[in-house]
């Protein structure tokens, strides 16, 4: 089967959403992602905090190379859409955050979640 090209994965990844809820398990490597596309997920996310994990790193402690490569490798592993966690979106400001967005559109992924936390003490 071929793989299906980032504007198809992303027309996928909107209907789902169109038709009401549905599971969006997080693999962290290649191998857990093929394994849940075999299980019949339509969609999977990608998990900071696994994969650091799975590399010996705290969740966090990636750099934005680092998880665009991830991210790659995510999409690359299966025909599914790919949701990335994104983290912070690696970025000061507003547009060091575009930019970064930018470049995970780039990968291929389907939809991006970034979350709305800061280190920064309160």
């Amino acid at each position: 089967m071929p793989t299906p090209d980032t504007s198809e994965r992303c027309r996928q990844f909107r209907a789902l959403h169109q038709h009401g809820c549905f599971v969006l398990p997080n693999p962290w490597d290649a191998g857990s992602a093929r394994f849940l596309q075999s299980a019949g997920f339509k969609a999977l996310a990608s998990t900071s905090s696994g994969h650091a994990w799975s590399q010996g790193k705290a969740d966090g402690a990636e750099d934005l190379e680092q998880v665009l490569a991830h991210l790659r490798e995510m999409v690359d592993a299966t025909s599914l859409p790919l949701n990335a966690d994104f983290g912070d979106g690696f970025g000061a400001t507003p547009a060091d955050v575009e930019r970064a967005v930018l470049r995970a559109i780039d990968t291929g992924v389907a939809g991006l979640s970034i979350e709305d936390a800061s280190p920064d003490a309160f």
